[in-house]
């Protein structure tokens, strides 16, 4: 207590010195490049326990001084923001009721303060902060729209961290939404944040209002940001809080935001949808009551010659399932027919079937097709709704399913490198011919990888497929250099390093040295190793190395995905025939004067 008190007598000392301090941290126009405005933050004096605004604000709630700190910091930020002669708006942290006060009169004490400070009140934005304290959301509406009648902008803070409302941004018609730091940091290595900003930023356009993304302290994210479309970013890449900030972007986010480079985006997993559940295997078939005789499940199935099975239900709730081939075979046994013909149907029954939720995605199966127990993949399983009898479903349909759904993955993200497939690499193509970007599109392939295969088996062709994964992107820049793994020993690399030719050639390199160590002693001592050509013929083989094939694409030169895939896979062709490892296309404009010429 003595302690809270005398940071309390500290507190009151501040005030009426008027000591608190501020700084300004700017927030840049991500399209213009330029600043839109500045955030300015409190601070106690230096030398002084309150120096750091939690405590400041902790110790005011404290002691009933809470409402007081913020009038004096709001107006001393804005004496301060003016005496600076900084351009663009004044972004000032007020709470609900803090807001709700300035607020009476139409705004008449906040207005008369920021002329008092040389300040047009159309140049302050007041972002609410603490939004779990909004109880009256109407009455706050009002507020906001006297503001709005003086010039006075609304910001909404801190949007995503829990305690902001879609209800708020919808009510309140903010001028501004900020967005939570947590979903901009890292954004380039984590494609579950592009969806989230990609989701808001097309709620902000429903809404027409724009997004202030926070946390922007990396090149790679503030890359991503721009090329999502993100209105305005603020962090430490575009300047830290100090007393005296620039008037101009920081030179490190200038040179992304000027840049005519795409980022590349985080490959992300195939998007989830309905059809991907259980239920669609649902086949519609009858069922017997768990009372019903062997007679009369012989009967049901003699009436149904396409059923494979039949559940055995005791009020709607599946408890057994019966195999009609292994049935059929018992029942039809000498005596059988006298014998079990008139006991219950449970005789014969699976009392431990498979039990599957309509609702339950096909990967949740994947278990079954490589458990111990295979009954499931001729028996087949029952499908419930909601714990209840829904149908049938067989081993085949579901071996169909998850291998389709292994086809999908693997064209977003091939199973063995783990790099992006098919889908993500035509996606960045057309990313980068719509922004009339310059690029090499390289193809690489690994000459003799077959016969290499044949010979050592798959799992040593496996880690030559990694090994060129490996080397590949070890020599592409992440944030420029898009790489994918079209399937098999195809790669391509999408480079937009002004090197990329060396990048190449350093590849090509690395990975003829490294892949002779995948080679046993006696293949290596002959630099070649016999195996079977496409014919069937024993033959022998140089070592396993890789080629690439080049196009550089420059604006215009190009207008689909495919008619860049397909001039990559030609120059490919001709790097491996030619043996020289490095094939480079000429442009279209050179191919077109060589043949007027010819």
């Amino acid at each position: 207590m003595l302690h809270n008190a005398g940071l309390a007598v500290r507190l009151r000392q501040i005030l009426d010195r008027q000591a608190l301090c501020f700084v300004f941290q700017p927030i840049v126009d991500l399209a213009q490049a330029n600043i839109l405005g500045y955030e300015a933050l409190m601070r106690g004096p230096a030398d002084s326990p309150l120096h750091a605004p939690d405590e400041l604000l902790r110790v005011a709630k404290h002691c009933g001084l809470a409402m007081e700190l913020e009038v004096a910091a709001c107006t001393g930020a804005m004496e301060a923001f003016a005496a600076l002669r900084l351009p663009g708006k004044l972004f000032l942290n007020l709470s609900a009721p803090a807001i709700s006060a300035f607020g009476r009169e139409r705004g008449g004490q906040l207005l008369r303060r920021a002329v008092d400070a040389g300040l047009a009140p159309a140049r302050l934005m007041l972002e609410l902060t603490e939004h779990e304290r909004v109880e009256d959301v109407d009455a706050l509406q009002a507020t906001f729209a006297a503001l709005a009648s003086q010039g006075v902008g609304l910001a909404l803070d801190d949007f995503g961290d829990g305690r902001s409302s879609l209800r708020l941004w919808a009510q309140l018609k903010p001028q501004i939404v900020k967005l939570d730091k947590f979903f901009v940091r890292g954004i380039h290595r984590d494609s579950r944040k592009v969806e989230v900003i990609r989701a808001i930023l097309n709620l902000s356009t429903a809404f027409g209002t724009p997004i202030v993304a926070e946390g922007v302290e990396e090149a790679a994210d503030l890359g991503v940001l721009r090329d999502l479309g993100c209105h305005y970013g603020q962090g430490y890449l575009f300047g830290r809080p100090v007393a005296h900030p620039a008037s101009v972007v920081a030179e490190a986010a200038q040179a992304v935001l000027a840049s005519s480079k795409i980022a590349v985006l985080p490959n992300s997993a195939p998007r989830p949808d309905m059809a991907e559940t259980i239920g669609r295997l649902k086949v519609a078939a009858p069922t017997i009551q768990a009372d019903a005789t062997n007679s009369e499940l012989m009967t049901l199935f003699t009436r149904h010659p396409d059923l494979h099975a039949v559940a055995v239900v005791e009020n709607r709730y599946p408890i057994g399932l019966v195999n009609r081939r292994n049935f059929v075979d018992k029942f039809a046994q000498p005596y059988s027919r006298e014998l079990y013909g008139r006991r219950q149907c449970t005789l014969f029954m699976n009392a431990t079937p498979l039990r599957v939720e309509a609702g339950a995605p096909v990967d949740s199966l994947i278990s079954v097709l490589t458990g111990d127990d295979q009954r499931y993949l001729y028996e087949g399983f029952i499908i419930t709704e909601e714990g209840r009898y829904a149908g049938l479903a067989t081993g085949e349909s579901l071996v169909r399913a998850v291998t389709e759904r292994r086809i999908e993955a693997a064209r977003h993200a091939n199973p063995l490198t783990f790099l992006p497939g098919n889908i993500p690499i035509t996606e960045h193509i057309r990313r980068l011919l719509d922004a009339e970007a310059e690029f090499a599109a390289c193809y690489f392939d690994l000459n003799n990888f077959k016969p290499y295969n044949d010979l050592y088996g798959y799992w040593r062709g496996d880690e030559m497929i990694k090994l060129a994964a490996q080397v590949i992107a070890a020599h592409a820049e992440p944030a420029q250099d898009f790489v994918g793994h079209v399937g098999g020993d195809d790669f391509v690399v999408l480079f937009q390093s002004e090197d990329w030719r060396s990048r190449c050639e350093r590849t090509v390199y690395e990975f003829n040295r490294r892949a002779r160590e995948l080679f046993d002693a006696e293949e290596l001592a002959r630099n070649g190793f016999e195996s079977e050509d496409r014919r069937g013929f024993k033959v022998m083989f140089p070592l396993t190395t890789v080629a690439a094939g080049v196009v550089h694409v420059t604006a215009g030169q190009f207008h689909t995905p495919e008619e860049v895939a397909s001039a990559a896979a030609a120059a490919k062709k001709v790097a491996k025939q030619s043996g020289n490892g490095i094939h480079v296309a000429p442009g279209l404009r050179v191919r077109v004067l060589l043949e007027a010429a010819g």
